[in-house]
């Protein structure tokens, strides 16, 4: 009996799944109670089946010794003229001067335009991207495949977040922050445009003129740049 409840057919069935199977073929061997007596007699009265163990997520850590070595990038939301309306932005930062080495704004959240970011940014910065790492959350963009296969294809390593741990990406995260607690940040933008001119004042602002703390009071585009 108990190698008949632990058999391939059953090993993952409850005593009273396999009775009732079992009569339904017109057999009887045991009643449910004598199936759960032979069970506990060896210890088997829980999953008998062998689960898979995922090993714990690691927490990603985010390192660099110069500018291009690490970046952030992640997707905010920007409130549009409607109510449930929003604009996309996208931005990319180097963690290590907290310079922001690129950015849009669309009307949708696309692995597309993820990918192509990402591209254009990496051609402007004029480095050997074999020596990069980029790291973003779990978001369908972020982990889509087109991002994926343009980060392979140009030597690019990509590490991602733990599911659900905001704090895993805390350099995009802070930046959305000086963003959205700008004393001129509006509650809502009127159109795509709007959104797009005020993300241009900032990011000049915040790449040229802001003393960064993380940075020791330096300007992100003095620290990237020497």
């Amino acid at each position: 009996m108990r190698a008949l409840l632990n058999s391939p057919a059953f090993v993952d069935k409850a005593p009273a799944s396999v009775y009732h199977e079992l009569l339904d073929e017109g057999v009887y061997l045991a009643s449910v109670s004598s199936m759960y007596r032979i069970l506990r007699a060896h210890d088997e009265v829980h999953e008998r089946l062998r689960q898979a163990v995922h090993p714990a997520r690691v927490e990603p850590e985010l390192v660099a010794s110069a500018p291009n070595r690490c970046w952030s990038w992640d997707i905010t939301k920007l409130h549009g003229p409607a109510k449930w309306s929003y604009f996309y932005l996208y931005v990319s930062i180097d963690i290590y001067s907290h310079y922001v080495v690129g950015w849009l704004i669309a009307g949708a959240e696309s692995a597309v335009l993820a990918e192509r970011l990402l591209a254009e940014t990496i051609a402007k910065q004029y480095f050997n991207a074999d020596t990069l790492t980029i790291h973003a959350d779990n978001g369908s963009s972020m982990a889509s495949k087109p991002v994926a296969f343009l980060l392979a294809d140009l030597g690019v390593t990509k590490t991602h977040s733990r599911p659900h741990v905001s704090n895993d990406n805390p350099y995009s995260e802070a930046q959305f922050r000086t963003l959205k607690y700008r004393p001129d940040f509006p509650d809502a933008f009127g159109c795509i445009e709007d959104a797009r001119t005020f993300c241009q004042r900032f990011f000049a602002w915040y790449n040229a003129e802001h003393y960064h703390s993380g940075i020791a009071w330096h300007h992100p585009i003095d620290v990237h740049y020497r």
